[in-house]
């Protein structure tokens, strides 16, 4: 059978089609500037007539102002970055600005990469998780002439417009929880803290606020790749089978702590008279369990509204603190 060549349909082909000008198309297909009903109804007729596909990046480089806001982000493996985004996009879509994403997995060098890509869009702004970036990112970033907006993070020097809290602090405050309520014997469950540098910051500050008040972290549970609920699960085994005697533990986020949760029923481990758990972030399903879980909640979906307000706005560089919540739970 022979295949024919796929013809691209042009603009002027649906303005032809249509019996308006390029511009009146142009108008219809960006919702913007006048025309009337019946002038939208031919143009859209022969939009799905002739199956045109608008070139938003053609329209995007001719217009004076870009209407793409790129995300470079690390992960989907959770709810986390997705709460973020869904604040963001429900701003942008308002504003008629149009959201592109891309994963890095953790990897520094992936970011730098996605960050260039991202880059020749030339988007209005480029949204990306955290301060530590290489310095190829960072030069391409200042050089690129948009709004540079760093998320989930405080603890450093920001770019040009930052929004979330302080990881640090919720360290501390997470060590400060278990130790007012007399736990002593603390051991720590967690991912690749080289690549979650924000979960690595948490766990620093965790530890340094330990060792402050006379309680060193006993053990530590480290296992390689992104969290994930199997990995809490496995690493509180782990660690069990090393320190059966620890009474509280500390887990890099949720997603882990629920893995432990799930250990602790099935090893018949009562919580938390025997073993209290405490996770991070906050998740729904934390509070869905049968034990709600104790833990820090993060402003997700507000950090990415907040985000995409100050780009909407072309806002001044600042960094924006939201703050969190410990929510005390019954696992601890």
């Amino acid at each position: 059978m022979e295949l024919k060549q796929q013809v691209t349909v042009t603009l002027a082909e649906v303005a032809e089609a249509a019996g308006v000008g390029e511009s009146t198309v142009s108008r219809v297909l960006r919702n913007h500037g006048s025309f009337s009903g019946k002038t939208r109804e031919r143009v859209m007729a022969a939009v799905e007539r002739l199956g045109y596909v608008p070139n938003r990046i053609a329209g995007t480089l001719a217009s004076t102002g870009s209407r793409l806001v790129a995300f470079v982000i690390p992960s989907l493996s959770n709810i986390v970055f997705p709460d973020v985004l869904r604040g963001a996009s429900a701003v942008l879509e308002e504003n008629r600005y149009q959201a592109v994403f891309s994963v890095t997995d953790y990897d520094p060098g992936k970011e730098e990469a996605l960050a260039a890509a991202m880059l020749a869009w030339r988007p209005a702004a480029v949204m990306l998780a955290g301060y530590e970036h290489t310095d190829g990112t960072v030069k391409m970033l200042r050089a690129s002439g948009c709004r540079v907006v760093e998320l989930l993070d405080l603890d450093g020097d920001a770019l040009d417009i930052a929004v979330g809290f302080s990881n640090r602090a919720a360290g501390r405050e997470s060590a400060a929880f278990l130790l007012k309520r007399g736990y002593r014997r603390i051991g720590y469950v967690g991912h690749d803290l080289s690549r979650d540098t924000r979960a690595g910051k948490r766990f620093s500050s965790f530890c340094e606020t330990l060792q402050a008040h006379g309680a060193p972290l006993v053990a530590r549970e480290i296992l390689a790749g992104a969290s994930s609920v199997e990995n809490g699960r496995l690493g509180l085994e782990r660690l069990l089978a090393q320190t059966p005697d620890l009474d509280a533990v500390y887990f890099s986020n949720d997603d882990m702590a629920l893995g432990g949760y799930f250990h602790c029923l099935a090893e018949g481990i009562s919580i938390p008279s025997k073993l209290a758990i405490f996770g991070y972030n906050g998740l729904d399903i934390g509070r869905a369990m049968p034990q709600p879980l104790s833990t820090i909640r993060t402003p997700r979906v507000a950090t990415g509204q907040i985000a995409a307000q100050l780009v909407v706005a072309n806002a001044p560089p600042q960094a924006v603190d939201l703050g969190f919540e410990l929510i005390d739970g019954a696992t601890a």
